[in-house]
C-alpha cells in the first residue's frame, strides 16, 4: 500500500527531501570537524583565520560585485519583468565608437544561464582571490590601530575588490576580439589571481560551484522526464569567448604576482612548481580554455582541441616560471613579511639578487608579451564600424535599427579585414535574420537560416537603456519532396501574430507584417500529362504555376478544403497537403512545412 502525504505535491516533496539531506550532512561534517577541532585543542581557529582575513569574517567584495552583475541584468537589461529574454544587442562591445557597448558589454549577459554561470563563478573563486588580498593588511593583533592611509583602510579594501572587478572588464572589453558580453573575463581574472596562490584550492572551487548548479538545478527541477526529439543545436564551444577568457585569466595572473611581488609568503602557503603548474592546467582545462575554434561562415565552426589542449599546457608553464622565479626572488631577497608598511629590511647577495630581479623580470615579461599578443589582434578589430549601407531586402526599422532576412551575404563583421591563414579566411558569408545600426556600429546576424527553419519562428528584442521593442520573426512553406522548399519569411514589430500554425496565412495578418524574403520556386518531381508544376512564394499568398508544352498558367493557392484547375489538373487543399488529380491518377504534390 502507498501511502501519499495529501499536502504535499511529489516534486515539493522531492525538494524537501534534498533540502533537509545536503542541510543534514553539512551539519554532521561540521559537528565532525569541531570534534577533532576540540580535540587537538584548536578552538575556533578557521573562524578566527576568515576574521583575520576578512571583516566579521565574510567576503563584502564579493558580494558586492555579484550585487552589482545582478542589478545590471535586472535593470539596465530589463531582466526584471523579462527574466528570459533581456535586452543584449545593445550592450555588445561592437566597436570602440560605441561607447555604451564597451562602457557595459563586461556586466552584462546573454540570459539567465549565462548569468548564474558566470555568478556562481564568482562566488567559487573571487573569495578565494578576496582572502589573498585580504580586508587587513597585518595580523589581527594590529587592527585596533588606526590606518594611516587608504591602503591600509579595510572599507577601502573591501572596495578594492570591486573598482579592480569593474576596472579588469573594462580593459576586456577593450582588447577583447569581436562584439563580447558576459562577466566571464572579469570572472578568470578572479581565477589567474587565486590560482596561482591556491592552485588546487582553486580547481576545487570551480567543481565545487558546478555542484552548487546541480543542486539549485535539483531543487527547481526535482524530476525530468525526457525522450527523443528533434534539436537545433551549434556547439557548445562556439558561444566561448576564449580569446577573452585567456585574457581575464592573464590579467589575475599579473595582478597576483604583483600581491605575491610586495609581500612574502609563509614556507607552508608557498605554492610548490608542480602543485602550481598542475593547478594552472586543470583549471584551463576545466574552464575549457582548450576549445580554440574558427568561424567559417553560415552554421559552420572548427574546433582546434589538440592545438588548445598544447597552448593550455604551454601557458602553464609560462605563468609556473614566472611564479616561481618570482618566488625564488622574494626569498634570496630577504623582504619584509609585512610589505605594506615598509620596503625589505635586509638584502644580502646583491649580485645573486640582481641575477634573480633578471629573471623575474624576463618571466613576467613572458607574461605580458604573451597577454599583448592576445590583446593587440583587438585593436584594428575594434577600431572598424559599419557604414549606413543598404540592407538586401525589405527592412523593418526600429529607431536606428534596420532588421531583415538574407541568404548568402557577406558578414559585415567578421569580413571587416580580410585575412587568410592555415587555410582559414575572415571573408564569410551568412545566412538569417541580420540587424544593423549606423549609429551603434552594429551588424550581426541575430537568428541563423538554419535555427529559423528548424523553429520557423523568433523574437529579435531591439533597444537600449529604458525601452525594449519585440520584433517577431516567422517563416512559412511548402515542401515539394527531395527537390526543396518554397518559402516566405514575415517581421512584425510588438508581439507575435496569433496563427494556426498552417503555411498560408490571412489577408489581414500579413498585411501587418513586413514580408523580409521570398525563396526561389520550387517544382514538384511528378508530372502529369507531361505538365510540371511550380509553387511560388509571393507577398500574400503562394502561386501554383503549371508548365506544359512552353505555356504556363498560374492561379493563387486555393484555401483549406477547396480546389482550383489549372491546365486541366485539378489540385485540391487538405489541411496541409496540396494533392493533383487527372482524369484517375491523385498524387501528393505539396506539403506545408513543418517546424519544432
Amino acid at each position: 500500500m502507498v501511502y501519499q502525504l495529501g499536502f504535499l505535491s511529489p516534486p515539493t516533496l522531492q525538494r524537501l527531501v534534498v533540502i533537509a539531506v545536503t542541510a543534514i550532512a553539512v551539519l554532521t561534517i561540521v559537528w565532525i570537524r569541531r570534534t577533532q577541532t576540540h580535540d587537538n585543542g584548536d578552538h575556533g581557529h578557521s573562524g578566527l583565520q576568515l576574521q583575520d582575513r576578512f571583516i566579521l569574517g565574510v567576503p563584502w567584495g564579493t558580494i558586492l560585485t555579484i550585487v552589482f552583475v545582478s542589478l545590471v541584468y535586472l535593470f539596465l537589461q530589463d531582466g526584471l519583468t523579462h527574466w528570459r529574454r533581456p535586452i543584449t544587442i545593445p550592450f555588445r562591445a561592437w566597436s570602440y565608437f560605441y561607447p555604451l557597448g564597451m562602457l557595459t558589454a563586461a556586466f552584462t549577459h546573454n540570459g539567465p544561464g549565462h548569468l548564474l554561470g558566470n555568478l556562481f563563478g564568482t562566488l567559487a573563486v573571487a573569495p578565494l582571490a578576496e582572502y589573498a588580498w585580504g580586508h587587513f593588511p597585518h595580523a589581527r593583533r594590529a587592527q585596533s590601530s588606526s590606518y594611516s592611509s587608504i591602503r591600509m583602510n579595510p572599507y577601502a579594501r573591501v572596495l578594492a575588490v570591486p573598482c579592480t572587478a569593474v576596472i579588469v572588464g573594462l580593459i576586456g572589453t577593450v582588447f577583447g576580439l569581436g562584439p563580447v558580453i558576459g562577466f566571464s573575463g572579469v570572472v578568470f581574472a578572479f581565477v589567474g589571481f587565486a590560482v596561482i596562490i591556491y592552485p588546487l584550492g582553486t580547481a576545487l572551487a570551480l567543481i565545487g560551484a558546478d555542484a552548487i548548479g546541480v543542486f539549485i538545478t535539483a531543487v527547481q527541477s526535482p524530476t525530468l522526464t525526457a525522450g527523443g526529439r528533434s534539436a537545433y543545436l551549434s556547439p557548445w564551444w562556439a558561444d566561448i569567448a576564449i580569446q577573452g577568457h585567456a585574457l581575464g585569466l592573464l590579467m589575475g595572473v599579473l595582478l597576483g604576482l604583483v600581491v605575491i611581488r610586495s609581500r612574502q609568503l609563509d614556507e607552508q602557503s608557498r605554492p610548490r612548481a608542480l602543485r602550481l603548474w598542475v593547478g594552472v592546467v586543470l583549471v584551463g582545462i576545466q574552464q575549457s580554455l582548450w576549445a580554440v575554434y574558427w568561424y567559417r561562415g553560415g552554421d559552420t565552426y572548427v574546433l582546434y582541441r589538440a592545438v588548445g589542449v598544447a597552448l593550455v599546457i604551454i601557458l602553464a608553464v609560462v605563468v609556473t616560471i614566472a611564479v616561481m622565479t618570482n618566488l625564488n626572488t622574494r626569498i634570496h631577497a630577504g623582504t619584509n613579511t609585512n610589505t605594506d608598511t615598509g620596503p625589505p629590511v635586509s638584502r644580502d647577495n646583491k649580485s645573486e639578487n640582481h641575477g634573480l630581479n633578471g629573471k623575474w623580470r624576463v618571466a613576467t615579461g613572458v607574461l605580458l608579451i604573451t597577454t599583448a599578443a592576445l590583446a593587440g589582434p583587438a585593436i584594428p578589430y575594434n577600431l572598424y564600424t559599419t557604414d549606413n549601407e543598404s540592407l538586401p531586402g525589405d527592412t523593418v526599422v526600429v529607431r536606428d535599427y534596420k532588421l531583415t532576412y538574407a541568404e548568402g551575404v557577406e558578414n559585415g563583421l567578421v569580413s571587416a579585414f580580410n585575412l587568410t591563414a592555415f587555410g582559414e579566411t575572415t571573408t564569410v558569408t551568412t545566412s538569417g535574420v541580420i540587424i544593423q545600426s549606423a549609429d551603434r556600429g552594429i551588424w550581426t546576424t541575430a537568428v541563423s537560416t538554419g535555427r529559423l527553419a528548424f523553429a520557423g519562428q523568433s523574437t529579435v528584442s531591439l533597444g537600449g537603456p529604458g525601452w525594449r521593442t519585440p520584433v517577431h520573426i516567422s517563416r512559412t512553406g511548402w515542401t515539394a519532396g527531395g527537390n526543396g522548399t518554397a518559402y516566405r519569411v514575415n517581421a512584425s514589430i510588438g508581439n507575435a501574430p496569433t496563427t494556426n500554425g498552417d503555411a498560408d496565412k490571412t489577408t489581414k495578418q500579413l498585411r501587418s507584417q513586413t514580408v523580409l524574403y521570398l525563396s526561389d520556386p520550387v517544382t514538384a518531381a511528378p508530372q502529369l500529362a507531361n505538365k510540371t508544376v511550380t509553387i511560388v512564394p509571393k507577398k500574400t499568398t503562394y502561386e501554383l504555376r503549371v508548365n506544359a508544352s512552353n505555356r504556363t498558367k498560374t492561379a493563387p493557392l486555393p484555401p483549406t478544403n477547396t480546389s482550383v484547375t489549372i491546365s486541366g489538373l485539378q489540385f485540391e487543399r487538405k489541411s496541409k497537403i496540396i494533392y493533383v488529380s487527372y482524369e484517375q491518377t491523385r498524387i501528393a504534390l505539396f506539403e506545408a512545412e513543418t517546424y519544432n
